[in-house]
């Protein structure tokens, strides 16, 4: 675990804090986002962590050690780092930049050459193929990939990464997003990543730390900061609209319709039919009530099921569908809008943990969430 307590930074030449009163925490395992305009301090709160700069105030722990008491470059070794330039050594091969710690730990060469190997796997760069070329002979993606190789090879806990994919094309920077988001996966490292870009904060983060003048604005995860920011300043920086681009954000609670028809399946017919105008609704939900508001589903009635009978005393339960699809209330928005196209729904009831009924999907309600978020006429 990683704790910052009450950290500032103030340079010389500076009038004010770079960095002021800075608490919080990173929790093992954790891929964090420091996401911020330019200026704000990501970068100087990142290197406060390997004492490539050293706070003025307050104090910076791992696993309940203030880092100060520990030699900067021992604490270095232990911490990967990557950064945008990837800072790889021109005249070494690629073998020997991804190797540069283990060399300087003095490992055997044997050993060295199969944990490049491994780690140049890793990082899907083919040993046989790169080992032996220099920097100058890679593409810029590929040497951000012997970068983060070089990075994991000592095998640390924590790795730091500075804006590494920022310089690189939409299509490489979109593949190594996906391979960290993979490695992070398989190594369940603790990642502290900074960038400027708050779509690349929002792929990749657990949680993202959005800050502004040396302070943290808002540390949330993705979906609750483009739900819920915490003032002007996050929700201009995320974008008003945000959430349009980003479906898989919304999920079924909130698309949903709280407000739908029921009906007991002693009912008949007839009284089917008056419910339905009512509520003005072409479906009505058949429930059992449980307690209070609680109501368990046990079929829809649509209209297409009340053609063609005569006796409109017949009971509901003897007519409705009980073979129907539902969701859970944190289904995203991107997988329901794939099941309903792929099985054909119109009427989709959201069952919480206890089965109970707690509201319905139709094209209306999701039509209705997503005009409220779409730009404007005047956005564009």
């Amino acid at each position: 675990m990683i704790e910052y307590k009450h950290v500032y930074k103030h340079f010389r030449n500076s009038k004010t804090n770079v960095i002021e009163d800075l608490t919080f925490t990173v929790n093992d395992g954790e891929l964090l986002v420091l996401v911020g305009e330019s200026g704000c301090g990501k970068t100087t709160t990142m290197q406060m962590l390997n004492r490539l700069i050293e706070p003025s105030k307050g104090k910076i722990e791992i696993n309940g050690t203030d880092i100060s008491t520990i030699d900067s470059i021992k604490l270095r070794r232990q911490i990967g780092y990557v950064i945008q330039n990837v800072g790889l050594f021109p005249h070494w091969t690629i073998e020997e930049n991804v190797a540069t710690l283990l060399k300087l730990q003095k490992v055997s060469e044997e050993e060295i050459k199969e944990k490049v190997k491994q780690y140049m796997d890793m990082v899907n760069l083919d040993y046989d193929q790169y080992a032996a070329r220099y920097p100058k002979q890679l593409s810029g993606g590929q040497q951000q990939r012997v970068g983060v190789a070089r990075a994991l090879i000592n095998e640390p806990d924590l790795i730091l990464m500075d804006e590494p994919f920022s310089a690189l094309d939409p299509i490489t920077r979109d593949q190594l997003q996906d391979e960290l988001l993979k490695l992070h996966e398989e190594l369940n490292k603790t990642i502290i990543f900074v960038t400027h870009d708050i779509d690349e904060a929002i792929k990749l983060g657990d949680r993202i730390a959005v800050m502004q003048h040396g302070k943290i604005a808002q540390l949330d995860s993705a979906e609750e900061i483009l739900k819920n920011p915490a003032n002007d300043f996050v929700e201009k920086f995320v974008g008003l609209n945000r959430l349009w681009k980003t479906p898989d954000m919304l999920s079924a609670s909130d698309v949903m319709d709280k407000d739908f028809a029921i009906i007991r399946p002693d009912r008949s017919v007839a009284q089917a039919i008056q419910r339905m105008k009512e509520h003005k609704s072409s479906t009505l939900c058949v429930v059992d009530r449980v307690t209070g508001d609680n109501y368990r589903l046990l079929g829809l009635l649509g209209q297409n099921r009340l053609y063609g009978i005569s006796d409109h005393t017949t009971k509901i339960r003897d007519i409705m569908k009980k073979d129907f699809s539902s969701f859970t209330p944190d289904i995203s928005l991107a997988e329901i809008m794939t099941i309903r196209e792929s099985k054909g729904l119109k009427f989709s009831p959201v069952l919480d943990e206890n089965q109970y009924l707690i509201g319905i999907i139709t094209n209306t309600s999701i039509l209705n969430v997503l005009s409220q978020i779409m730009p404007g006429k005047e956005d564009y």
